[in-house]
């Protein structure tokens, strides 16, 4: 039995990660921060769903990238890893406070590259592990106004470029799958016409799904994607790329 952890499975995109890896007959480790409700409905359905596979619930604050341990020792084998825990400021780079900065960091970069200094034995036990965090299309070309969490998307490809070099005699790769506009609770900020004007941008002619993305993480997570590694997949619809 193969298991992933999903590192925000509270939110749209980890939680369309969760059904689609758990249609393909993984187990799972769900994790949240302060968001136990849905993933605790995500178990009570994946388990009705799939009796035969394990559905588990970790909690952590990935703002806290010191004591690691608390998670980990709730792990025990793991095949795969997805981060798809996110969350950004709007605003002017001016306007950015040195704790808004620091909280994007540790969420979308220091937290995860400490986390796999720790999984990167049991991620090799397999012969084919599996790490993808889900980016944005903004890590390549930037957006203003978001201009801190660009950077950070960024990162993510540039630690995932390095990474997959030293790791892929073990049989892990690591990839970034890098979405676009997607339809999930992070454009609530946004007021109905700034969000038909991306829409009027994008090519496809509207936003992902989050199953769109999903479908792409479970791709890279199939043994048969072994050959694929230190890459950063822009999923977009056309938009920006």
């Amino acid at each position: 039995m193969s298991f992933a952890l999903i590192v925000g499975a509270s939110g749209d995109i980890g939680g369309a990660c969760a059904k689609r890896l758990a249609a393909q007959g993984w187990s799972l480790y769900l994790h949240y921060d302060q968001h136990e409700a849905p993933v605790a409905a995500l178990v009570a359905k994946l388990t009705a769903a799939y009796p035969k596979q394990d559905f588990l619930k970790v909690q952590y604050d990935l703002t806290d990238e010191m004591h690691l341990d608390q998670l980990t020792d709730q792990l025990f084998s793991v095949d795969a890893v997805i981060f798809a825990a996110g969350m950004t400021y709007y605003h002017l780079f001016q306007e950015t406070t040195v704790p808004e900065l620091t909280t994007l960091m540790q969420v979308h970069l220091l937290t995860p590259m400490v986390l796999l200094t720790k999984l990167q034995a049991k991620l090799s036990v397999s012969g084919h592990g599996r790490i993808i965090f889900i980016g944005s299309v903004y890590g390549g070309s930037g957006s203003a106004m978001e201009v801190a969490y660009s950077t950070v998307k960024g990162a993510q490809s540039a630690f995932v470029r390095a990474y997959a070099k030293e790791v892929a005699s073990l049989g892990i790769t690591v990839n970034v799958v890098a979405p676009g506009a997607v339809a999930t609770k992070m454009n609530k900020m946004f007021d109905a016409p700034a969000l038909a004007a991306v829409q009027a941008e994008i090519p496809a002619g509207r936003f992902a799904a989050p199953a769109d993305i999903s479908y792409y993480v479970a791709s890279l997570c199939s043994q048969e994607a072994a050959y694929l590694t230190g890459q950063t997949l822009y999923v977009t619809g056309g938009w920006l790329r």
